[in-house]
C-alpha cells in the first residue's frame, strides 16, 4: 500500500534553500581560497555579476538530475552519480555564465568551485542517511531484534541498508550466510559474512539469532526448499524476500518481505499454464460460476475476468463471499459486465430462470458442500446441495443449450469412504449421463486438496500455532496432495478448453506429502520447537476419512494432453435409464432425511466404503 508523502514540498523547499547557500558559499570560498582570504574587488563584481545566472540555472539542473526526488535515507551508488552530474552542470553554467557575459574568472576558482559545489552536495544529501544512522545505532537498544540475512547479494545489502536508515523497524542484522565459499570472511557496510549454510545453525546460536531473511529472489523452488530445509532448524523465525521480477523492479523492501508458508519446503517449480494461448475460448462468452464466492470459484473469477468474457454471471448462496469478489473485479474490471446472483443451486425454478434470463456459454460449477466430517453427521444435506444441485445446474444447461458445463470435482470421489466423495462421484456419473444426451459437451475436472482454500489444513495449523498449540493432526502416516488456489484453477480452465465432451480430467497434483510433516515444518517455520514447545497431538482419523487419497479408480484407465499436468479418465459405461430411476428414489430418501441414506448412496456407487 502506497501512502500520499505530505512532507515532501517542504522536504524539497528546504533543500532548494539549501542548495542556494551551497552555491553562493561554494562561489565565495573559491574566491577567498584562490587569494587567500583578499578577494579582488574585479574579481569579486564579476562573481556577483555571475551569481543570479549561477543559482537558478544550477537548480535547474539539480532538479534535471533528480537531486529533489530523492529519499536520501536511501541514497545510494546512483545517487551520487546524480550529484555528480549536477555539480558538472554547474560547473558547465559558471563557466559558459564567465564567458558570454564577458565576467572572467581565474582558473583555479573553476576547479575549486566544482570541488566544493560536489562536496557539499554530497554532505546536504549524504549527510542526512549519516545522521539518521547515527542517531539510530545512539538510541537502539537492546530489544532489536537480531537478524541474519541469507544472501550476500544485491538483495540481502538492499535489506540491511534499509535496517541501517529506518528508525520504524527494530531490527539489527548481525551477520549474513552466502553459498559462496569466497565471500566468507568479508564485510558488507562492516556487517560479516560469517559462512556458508553448513555454518547457518552453529552462526545463529553463536550470536544469538531471532530472525532469518532469506535474500535469494533468484533462486528456483528446489534450492529455496533447501536453504529452508536448514533453516527451519536454528529456531529462528523465517522471513524472505519476493520473487526476482519484485527484485528488479526496486520493489522490494523490509515491509514486503513475506512469511515463509510450506509451500515453500515442498520445493516444486509452480504449474505454468499460458492462459493467454487457451482462453480463447472465454473471450466475448457468457460464463457462468457457480460457488462463485467460495476458494475455487473466486478465483475461476479472477481469472475469467482477464479473458474479456462478454458477461460474467456469478451464483453463490453466501451473500458476503459474493459481495466480497464483486468488490474486488468491480475495482480491478470496471468495464467488466458482472451480475451477482444470491441463489441457491437447490431451487430449479431459480437457476432455470438464471438460465432463461442469461443464457450462459460456459458454465463452471464448483457450489458444493465440501467438508468431510459435517457432511458425515449431514449425509442428507450433502446430497441435497451436491447431487440434486448439480443436477438442477446440468438440467437448466442442456435446456437452455449451454455450450460448455464443466463441473469442479475432486479426488475423494475415487473410492469413496465418506459421503461427500460418494456424492461427487454421482455428480461425475450425472455430468457423463447427460454428456450422452444432450448437444453440451459435460466434464469433470478432479483434483486433490488445495493450500489455503476455507476449511483446509493450513490455516488451522497456523491458528493452533498462533495460540501456542497444540497441533492437531488426525494421524501420523495421512498422506495429501497439495496444489496452490491459482495452479488448480489455471489448469481446470485449461481442461475446459480441451474439453470435447464426457471426459473425467485429471490434474497432476505432484507427489503427496505427509500432513505431519507440514505440521512440524511450520512449527519449525515458526520459530518453535516440535513437541517441545508447540505439541503435536494425533487425535485419529475421523468418519470417512482416509490415510491417502486417489486420483483414479482403477477402471478407468489414463489418457495424456498436450498439458503434461492433466490427464483424462476413460468414461464408465453404466445404464443410464437405470441410473436415473435410481437418483429419483435417492431424491425421495435424502428429503426424508432417513437414516437409510448411505445405503442408497450405496446403490448408486458401488465403490462407495460403507463406515462400520
Amino acid at each position: 500500500m502506497k501512502f500520499k508523502d505530505n512532507k515532501k514540498p517542504v522536504r524539497i523547499a528546504a533543500l532548494v534553500i539549501v542548495d542556494i547557500v551551497s552555491i553562493i558559499f561554494a562561489l565565495m570560498s573559491a574566491l577567498a581560497l584562490r587569494f587567500d582570504g583578499n578577494i579582488q574587488a574585479p574579481y569579486l563584481a564579476n562573481a556577483l555579476h555571475i551569481l543570479p545566472i549561477l543559482i537558478l540555472v544550477s537548480l535547474l539542473a539539480f532538479a534535471f538530475t533528480y537531486l529533489y526526488e530523492g529519499l536520501w535515507r536511501y541514497a545510494s551508488i546512483v545517487d551520487l552519480k546524480n550529484i555528480i552530474l549536477g555539480a558538472l552542470l554547474s560547473e558547465l553554467v559558471l563557466v559558459i555564465s564567465a564567458t558570454v557575459f564577458n565576467h572572467h574568472l581565474p582558473r583555479a576558482v573553476y576547479i575549486m568551485y566544482f570541488i566544493l559545489i560536489l562536496g557539499i552536495l554530497c554532505l546536504s544529501r549524504f549527510g542526512y542517511r549519516f545522521i539518521r544512522m547515527l542517531k539510530r545505532d545512539f538510541t537502539s537498544s537492546n530489544n532489536a531484534k537480531r537478524v541474519l540475512i541469507y544472501g550476500a547479494g544485491e538483495a540481502g545489502e538492499r535489506i540491511l541498508r534499509e535496517t541501517m536508515v529506518s528508525n520504524e523497524i527494530s531490527k539489527q542484522v548481525i551477520c549474513f550466510i552466502d553459498d559462496n565459499p569466497a565471500k566468507v570472511g568479508s564485510k558488507i557496510h562492516n556487517v560479516p559474512i560469517a559462512g556458508t549454510r553448513k555454518d547457518l545453525v552453529e552462526v545463529c546460536k553463536k550470536y544469538d539469532i531471532k530472525e532469518i531473511i532469506v535474500a535469494i529472489p533468484s533462486a528456483s523452488k528446489k534450492e529455496i526448499a533447501n536453504v529452508l530445509d536448514i533453516c527451519k532448524e536454528s529456531k529462528c523465525k523465517i522471513l524472505k524476500v519476493p520473487g526476482i521480477y519484485q527484485f528488479i523492479n526496486g520493489e522490494v523492501h523490509l515491509n514486503d518481505l513475506q512469511e515463509v508458508s510450506v509451500l515453500d519446503l515442498l520445493g516444486r517449480d509452480p504449474v505454468e499454464v499460458n492462459l493467454d494461448d487457451i482462453m480463447g475460448y472465454v473471450t466475448n462468452k457468457v460464463v457462468m460460476v457457480t460457488g462463485g464466492g467460495g476458494s475455487i470459484g473466486s478465483e475461476l473469477c479472477r481469472q475469467i475476468a482477464k479473458a474479456l468474457p462478454k458477461q460474467l454471471i456469478i451464483v453463490d448462496i453466501y451473500e458476503n463471499n459474493a459481495y466480497d469478489i464483486q468488490l474486488e473485479l468491480k475495482k480491478q474490471y470496471p468495464h467488466l459486465d458482472l451480475q451477482v446472483m444470491i441463489a441457491s443451486v437447490r431451487n430449479s425454478k431459480k437457476i432455470n430462470h438464471l438460465f432463461k434470463k442469461y443464457h450462459p456459454d460456459i458454465v463452471y460449477h464448483a457450489a458444493a458442500h465440501k467438508h468431510v466430517p459435517l457432511m458425515e453427521d449431514s449425509p442428507c444435506e450433502a446430497v441435497k446441495n451436491n447431487v440434486y444441485g448439480t443436477l438442477n445446474v446440468v438440467r437448466a444447461a442442456d435446456i437452455y443449450h449451454t455450450s460448455r458445463f464443466i463441473l469442479i470435482s475432486t479426488d475423494k470421489a475415487v473410492n469413496p469412504t465418506n459421503v461427500m466423495g460418494a456424492t461427487k462421484r454421482i455428480c461425475e456419473m450425472i455430468v457423463q449421463a447427460y454428456n450422452r444426451k444432450s448437444e453440451t459437451q459435460y466434464v469433470a475436472v478432479r483434483f486433490g486438496n488445495v493450500l489455503g482454500s476455507n476449511g483446509s489444513v493450513i490455516p488451522l495449523f497456523k491458528k493452533q500455532i498462533a495460540e501456542g498449540g497444540p497441533v492437531t493432526v488426525t494421524h501420523p502416516d495421512i498422506i495429501r496432495y497439495f496444489m496452490t488456489i491459482p495452479e488448480a484453477v489455471s489448469l481446470v480452465l485449461q481442461a475446459g478448453a480441451y474439453a470435447k465432451g464426457g471426459e473425467i480430467f485429471i490434474l497432476d497434483m505432484g507427489e503427496p506429502v505427509k500432513i505431519k510433516d507440514m505440521a512440524y515444518n511450520l512449527i519449525k517455520l515458526s520459530g518453535y520447537t516440535p513437541d517441545v514447545e508447540i505439541k503435536v497431538e494425533y487425535t485419529g482419523l475421523r468418519p470417512g476419512e482416509k490415510l491417502y487419497e486417489e486420483l483414479l479408480m482403477d477402471e478407468e484407465g489414463l489418457q495424456d494432453t498436450p498439458n503434461q499436468s492433466i490427464h483424462i479418465g476413460k468414461p464408465i459405461e453404466m445404464n443410464d435409464e437405470a441410473f436415473f430411476k435410481q437418483l429419483d428414489m435417492l431424491y425421495g430418501i435424502a428429503y426424508s432425511d432417513t437414516d437409510e441414506i448411505r445405503n442408497a448412496i450405496k446403490e448408486i456407487v458401488d465403490t462407495y466404503v460403507l463406515p462400520r
